[in-house]
C-alpha cells in the first residue's frame, strides 16, 4: 500500500473498489454429516460414514470448481450382497449436498431410499455407473469428471499423454466410444471388453474421464491426478503448436512413486500400518473441511500430532487452581473421583496380572487358640507347605491328548442333568432292583409277569464217578509228558 492509496481511505468522496473477500460465503455453510436426526435402522452398518464421504466429495468437487450443471454423477456402492448405490438427486447443486440427501437405489436405479429430498435420479446419467457396477464387481467407488480440460483432452485422438509425473500416476487407460447412454447390451458388452478386469481410468469419447477406485479416497486421488495432467497437456500443446514438439515420459525409466505408504499410526492401529491408496491426502482435505466449518463427519484414520508423553508438575498449576474447584452435589469433585476410579481399576488389574506367587498362611498368635492369616510371597515363607505354581495358561492343568469335543459334551450333559433334576446317587442295582420288584405287588395297570425259562441241564449229572476218574488221570498225564492242555480240575462230592 502506497501513500496514495492512505490518502484516498481518508478521503471521503473518493470511490474506492474494494474486492470482495473470497471466503466472505463460506462463513455459513451447510453441514455435510446431517444425520443425526435418522433413524438408525434405516442405515445398514457403514452407510452413515459412506454417505458422509460421497457429499464431502460434492463439496470438494464445487470448491476446486469442477461441478457441473447435468453432466456428471458421483456414485458409490454401499454394499456388494443387495448391490445398492449412492447417487446424488436430480436437480441438486454439489454445494447443497449433505448425508441424508443422497439417494440410495439399486442396479436398476429404481429408488430404495429417497434420502431428505423430495427429488428424484436421472436414470441416464446412472446408466453408465450401472453398466460400470456390473462389469467390475471390486469396484466401489465412480467419479465422472467432464470440466474443460477433461473433456478437451477426450476429445483428443492420442488420448492422455505421459508428459507430467500426474500422467504417469494415472496408471493404465481404458478409452471407450460413449453417446451419452447406455441403453443396449451390445454397448455394456463393449465397455465390458473396453475397460477390462484392472484398469481404473476410463476415458470416455467426447464425454470427460471416469475414474474408478476400491474407495473413495482412491478414486478421488485418481482424479486430482487426471485434472492435473489434463490441465498440463492441454497446456503444453497450446504453447508448444503440436504433439511432435512434446518431450514424452518413458514410463519405465520414469517411474511414480508407488501409491500408499506405511508408516506410524500410532497405538490405536498399532505400531506399523498401511494406508490405502490416497487417504493421507483425503484425511488433509476432510481436515481443510472441518477447519472451514463443514462438519464432514469424516473417521479419522491417522492423528495430525504426536502425542508426547510429559510429566506433570506441581510448580506449573496455579495455587488458585488447586485450592478452588467446583463440587458435585453428593459434595466431591468429579475429577478427584474419575482419578480414584482410575487407581482402583488399575490396582485391580494389577493384581490380576500379577504371578500366583502368595501362600495363604496362619500365623499363631500370643493368646492360645488364636492365628490370624496372612499372604505371604513363596520366598518370604520358611513355614513348610506346598510350592507355588505360575498360571500361565488358563489350560495349564489340562490333560494332554484331550478331545476338546468330547469335554463339552460331557459339559453339556451335564448341565442338561442339573436342568431336570436327574441327578442319582449312581448306578442303580439290578439285583436289588428285582428283588423290590418280587416283594412288591403288582399294580394292575403292570404287564402279566412271564414264568421264567428253565435252566440248561448240567452236562456233568450223566457221567459216572468212574468216567470222572479217567478223565482226571488222563489230564494227568499230559502235564507229566508236557502236552499242552487244559487243567481241569474236578472235585467229587
Amino acid at each position: 500500500v502506497n501513500f496514495t492509496s492512505l490518502h484516498l481511505l481518508w478521503r471521503t468522496d473518493a470511490v474506492i473498489d474494494v474486492p470482495p473477500c473470497p471466503f466472505s460465503d463460506m462463513m455459513m455453510v451447510m453441514p455435510v454429516n446431517d444425520l443425526q436426526s435418522w433413524e438408525p435402522g434405516r442405515l445398514v452398518k457403514g452407510e452413515r460414514l459412506m454417505r458422509c464421504k460421497l457429499a464431502s466429495v460434492h463439496r470438494l468437487f464445487d470448491l476446486y470448481g469442477w461441478a457441473q450443471l447435468g453432466h456428471t454423477c458421483l456414485t458409490l456402492r454401499v454394499n456388494k450382497e443387495q448391490e445398492h448405490f449412492l447417487v446424488l438427486p436430480d436437480g441438486l447443486a454439489y454445494s447443497e449436498v449433505t448425508g441424508s440427501s443422497l439417494v440410495k437405489v439399486n442396479l436398476l436405479g429404481e429408488v430404495v431410499e429417497r434420502g431428505s429430498t423430495n427429488l428424484g435420479v436421472d436414470l441416464d446419467k446412472f446408466s453408465l455407473h450401472s453398466a460400470i457396477y456390473s462389469a467390475r464387481p471390486d469396484v466401489r467407488c465412480l467419479l465422472h469428471l467432464q470440466t474443460p480440460a477433461s473433456a478437451a483432452v477426450s476429445n483428443m485422438k492420442s488420448g492422455l499423454l505421459p508428459l507430467s509425473h500426474e500422467a504417469l500416476l494415472v496408471g493404465e487407460v481404458a478409452y471407450y466410444d460413449y453417446n451419452g447412454v447406455m441403453e443396449q447390451e451390445e454397448e455394456r458388452v463393449e465397455l465390458q471388453k473396453s475397460l477390462g478386469p484392472t484398469c481404473k481410468v476410463l476415458v470416455l469419447r467426447n464425454h470427460g474421464i471416469v475414474a474408478l477406485g476400491e474407495t473413495v479416497e482412491e478414486a478421488f486421488y485418481s482424479i486430482y491426478h487426471i485434472q492435473a495432467a489434463c490441465q498440463i497437456q492441454v497446456s503444453a500443446l497450446c504453447c508448444s503448436g503440436g504433439e511432435q514438439n512434446l518431450i514424452m515420459l518413458d514410463r519405465s525409466a520414469h517411474r511414480p512413486a508407488p501409491a500408499g505408504t506405511v508408516g506410524w499410526a500410532g497405538s490405536t492401529f498399532g505400531p506399523m500400518s498401511k494406508s490405502r491408496t490416497g487417504e493421507h491426502e483425503f484425511e488433509a482435505l476432510m481436515r481443510t473441511l472441518d477447519n472451514l466449518g463443514y462438519r464432514t463427519g469424516y473417521a479419522y484414520r491417522f492423528p495430525l500430532l504426536l502425542e508426547r508423553s510429559r510429566t506433570r508438575r506441581d510448580v506449573e498449576v496455579p495455587a488458585t487452581v488447586t485450592s478452588f474447584y467446583p463440587f458435585d452435589e453428593d459434595g466431591g469433585h468429579p475429577a478427584l473421583r474419575h482419578q480414584f476410579v482410575n487407581k482402583q481399576q488399575q490396582e485391580r488389574t494389577r493384581w490380576l496380572n500379577t504371578p500366583n506367587t502368595y501362600q495363604k498362611i496362619n500365623q499363631e498368635q500370643a493368646s492360645p487358640g488364636h492365628q490370624r492369616t496372612v499372604w505371604m510371597k513363596t520366598e518370604e515363607n520358611d513355614q513348610a507347605g506346598s510350592t507355588a505354581i505360575k498360571i500361565e495358561n488358563p489350560n495349564q492343568f489340562v490333560p494332554l491328548f484331550t478331545n476338546p469335543r468330547e469335554v463339552i459334551e460331557t459339559r453339556n450333559k451335564i448341565r442338561q442333568q442339573n436342568r431336570q433334576d436327574m441327578k442319582t446317587a449312581g448306578p442303580q442295582s439290578q439285583v436289588l432292583a428285582g428283588v423290590i420288584n418280587e416283594d412288591s405287588p403288582p399294580s394292575p395297570e403292570s404287564p402279566p409277569q412271564l414264568p421264567p425259562e428253565p435252566e440248561p441241564p448240567n452236562p456233568f449229572n450223566e457221567l459216572t464217578d468212574q468216567a470222572l476218574e479217567e478223565y482226571r488221570q488222563e489230564v494227568q498225564k499230559k502235564q507229566h509228558t508236557g502236552t499242552n492242555g487244559i487243567s481241569l480240575y474236578i472235585t467229587s462230592t
